[in-house]
């Protein structure tokens, strides 16, 4: 195979910066100097637990509450109750009395 189809196939696997011809090649791994630097000020040790979006705001630690749910419920009671209050009006709108 030629070396330009090697790299092509491998720019999906590797990120383009660490994905240079002299590593690909195989040649010694001098270029891997700014990665191992980036990697070694990561964080160690385990993640902290993150939850965010509507479960992390209502749900979880010091604002955990239910209203949400009940909100939810009066909300959807609300919109079926004006949908038929609408529709019987609507069924009663051609009869006069």
């Amino acid at each position: 195979m030629h070396a330009s189809l090697i790299r092509r196939q491998l720019t999906g696997l590797i990120p383009p910066k660490i994905a240079t011809p002299k590593l690909v090649s195989g040649e010694s791994g001098t270029g891997l100097g700014p990665l191992v630097d980036f990697y070694s000020k990561l964080p160690k040790g385990q993640a902290t637990p993150r939850v965010s979006g509507i479960k992390g705001r209502f749900f979880n630690g010091e604002n955990a509450s239910g209203k949400p749910i009940v909100a939810l419920i009066v909300g959807l009671f609300g919109i079926g109750y004006t949908i038929d209050y609408n529709m019987h009006l609507k069924h009663h709108k051609n009869h006069a009395h």
